[in-house]
């Protein structure tokens, strides 16, 4: 991975939808258990919202990691979970052109109550960006 397209810092991004995964990130907090303190989690209403630029803009300014947390095949707006799909296979053609590694860029789906499942996937990337970062 060359200096330029390496993502410079620890942070990771979480994307969490308003309905399914926001709910399930609170849910973490309900039961007084923790994650990283790098990881920001930013309440969406849709992430199919966001376009290809945007993820690509966070790695150039120092995101290590995103996750993009979503309601899965379960999104109350249809079409749009096959929609960000779609978008994020074109971003990590562009993070392979860039030679950011893949791993870096996460889509999941968590429930309104998988607090676990929020846990295992932030500690994931953490595990991952540390790793890329050394």
């Amino acid at each position: 991975m060359t200096t330029a397209s390496r993502p410079k810092g620890d942070k990771i991004l979480v994307l969490a939808t308003e309905s399914c995964a926001y709910p399930g990130a609170d849910s973490v907090g309900q039961a007084h258990s923790s994650y990283p303190a790098n990881v920001y989690i930013l309440r969406v209403k849709a992430p199919a919202l966001f376009p290809e630029r945007f993820y690509l803009d966070c790695f150039d300014k120092g995101i290590g990691g995103i996750i993009v947390m979503s309601c899965g095949e379960e999104c109350p707006y249809e079409g749009a979970y096959h929609a960000l799909a779609k978008r994020l296979d074109r971003v990590y053609q562009e993070m392979k052109a860039r030679d950011i590694d893949i791993r870096r860029l996460r889509l999941t789906a968590i429930c309104t109550v998988c607090n676990r499942a929020f846990l295992n996937e932030v500690n994931q990337m953490n595990a991952v960006v540390s790793e890329l970062s050394d």
